[in-house]
């Protein structure tokens, strides 16, 4: 009764953290350079099941009374460029990462959503400064150009910098933050990026598909509901276990 107790409840604590995943998920579809997330699950402590016949005890394979979270791993593949001719938004047409200097550290992104801050600095709203090659990028107004190799240039034509690009190695673990954001601890920085160029006025959009989060979402509903039903009638036939053997 016990394996049966905790393979349902395990199956009500999956389907509520695949149902977060996918509730943030859909949250951010219209953040720019969003990567999806998935939930991969795993068994936890395989028993060997037994056939009893005859007297005799036969090995008919392996189960598991519960199933828990692996891993929430991030589909980092890149997603179509919208042009919004707004010279704010950027967008990074290959591989890597813009840097936003945060208050306490700094973060990589895809999401070049940027905006002139009070000082009259790039930045990501609610993060912090891009980076440039030399620090902070001062552009003073909207009236500046950024290059296809990420070199940003004023009306007057005097360069203010060169926006970094970050590409971890491909076995680093990025970890993730809210809203597109990520840490990469010992990644050297980089601006030479072979087959990747800079666009001013667009932006990357999420590679979220909704249709594949709504489906899941529904799927995941339908067993929540069917772990909790079995739940409570796990819990009503050991109630009346409990009350029958007192009751003797």
């Amino acid at each position: 009764m016990f394996h049966s107790f905790y393979t349902a409840a395990s199956g009500m604590l999956m389907q509520q953290r695949g149902l977060a995943v996918s509730a943030n998920n859909m949250a951010n579809v219209e953040t720019p350079g969003f990567k999806t997330q998935k939930l991969v699950s795993s068994v936890f402590e395989q028993n060997y099941l037994m056939r009893y016949e005859n007297g005799q005890k036969t090995a008919i394979g392996k189960g598991s009374p519960a199933r828990i979270v692996e891993s929430v791993p991030t589909d980092f593949d890149s997603n179509m460029l919208e042009p919004t001719d707004y010279p704010f938004d950027m967008a990074i047409n290959g591989q890597g990462y813009f840097n936003i200097k945060g208050e306490d550290t700094q973060y990589l992104t895809r999401n070049g959503k940027f905006e002139l801050d009070t000082e009259g600095f790039l930045s990501l709203p609610g993060v912090g400064r891009v980076q440039g090659e030399k620090g902070d990028i001062h552009v003073g107004s909207s009236n500046f150009q950024v290059l296809s190799n990420g070199a940003v240039y004023t009306d007057e034509n005097v360069n203010v910098g060169t926006l970094l690009i970050t590409q971890p190695p491909a076995d680093t673990q990025l970890e993730v933050f809210a809203n597109g954001l990520y840490i990469a601890d010992g990644v050297n920085n980089q601006t030479q990026i072979a087959n990747t160029t800079i666009e001013q006025g667009v932006i990357e959009k999420s590679n979220i598909d909704l249709n594949r989060e709504f489906a899941s979402v529904m799927e995941m509903q339908k067993a929540f509901g069917a772990n909790s039903t079995a739940l409570k009638a796990i819990d009503q036939i050991n109630q009346k276990t409990a009350n029958q053997i007192a009751s003797l």
